[in-house]
């Protein structure tokens, strides 16, 4: 009890109190630094101060990409949603519903067409927030459909990686995508068009082991943890110590896996470099 609940009648006690939404501030993983919201949202999610990225939502991610933060979000196709009536602890049915009402989306990969300083690009991001990004049917649809997208239309293909790897609930249908996506990959390069993988915090399993590490340019994000295994699993395995940084973003630069680790405010500029150059057009050319 205090002097306010004590002395202070009711209704000057309710003038007093002031409710503070709890996201107001947020506080860095890394560094402890507590950042108000809203500074955080105007920097995508990267703390000023330590440079952590955290996790930003596949609208964000577009609107910050697009010139004028304008894009027409793709419809993936429709497709069977629990093909196996897989149920744990709870139906997979309702956890699909749960995804979607929180994350708005219809699975884990949102498709995406606009400019990119005047050049038109395809881009496909995958939402760790939805089932942690993982791989389905619907998720290997949605990829699918954008790379067809992108070669008929002509354009390069950039894909935001971030998944826990293949979807469970869904057994080998989930796993057929790893190589429907492969062979996707392949019709980019026959129409000879960029694809660009970003991988950003966490990307993993399955998703690794195939699209994620086939693209003709691989760029990261500061700190992200890229690869198949765990590195506790890979630690029991082999029974030895991992070196320090192993599996991030920069150990991977320095090994030969990552061609470019670039900060999220920077990346933008990174990738209309990149589509520029591999597609032959002069940055800011109207498509």
């Amino acid at each position: 009890m205090n002097w306010i609940s004590n002395v202070v009648p009711p209704k000057i006690r309710s003038l007093l109190r002031r409710d503070t939404p709890e996201n107001l501030w947020v506080k860095c993983p890394e560094s402890g630094q507590l950042v108000f919201h809203k500074d955080l949202e105007a920097n995508l999610m990267v703390v000023p101060g330590s440079g952590y990225h955290m996790a930003i939502g596949a609208k964000p991610r577009l609107a910050s990409l697009f010139d004028g933060g304008d894009f027409e979000e793709i419809a993936a196709p429709e497709t069977q949603s629990d093909p196996l009536k897989f149920r744990d602890i709870k139906r997979y049915a309702d956890r699909l519903k749960e995804n979607r009402a929180k994350t708005g989306a219809y699975d884990a990969v949102t498709l995406a067409f606009g400019k990119l300083d005047g050049l038109a690009v395809t881009v496909a991001v995958q939402d760790f927030a939805f089932q942690g990004g993982t791989l389905g049917v619907a998720a290997g649809e949605a990829i699918i459909a954008g790379m067809t997208w992108a070669v008929e239309r002509r354009t390069p293909f950039i894909i935001f990686t971030a998944s826990g790897g293949a979807r469970m609930q869904e057994g080998m249908f989930a796993l057929m995508q790893m190589p429907r996506i492969t062979v996707a990959v392949r019709r980019l390069r026959h129409a000879r068009l960029p694809y660009i993988v970003v991988l950003t915090n966490p990307t993993t399993g399955g998703v690794t082991a195939s699209y994620a590490m086939l693209g003709d340019v691989h760029v990261a994000e500061p700190g992200a943890v890229i690869g198949f295994a765990g590195a506790r699993v890979i630690e029991q395995t082999i029974r030895e110590r991992l070196p320090e940084g192993f599996q991030r973003a920069e150990y991977l630069r320095a090994h030969g896996m990552v061609d470019m680790v670039v900060a999220r405010p920077q990346l933008r500029d990174a990738l209309a470099r990149l589509c520029s150059l591999l597609m032959r057009t002069p940055l800011g050319a109207a498509a």
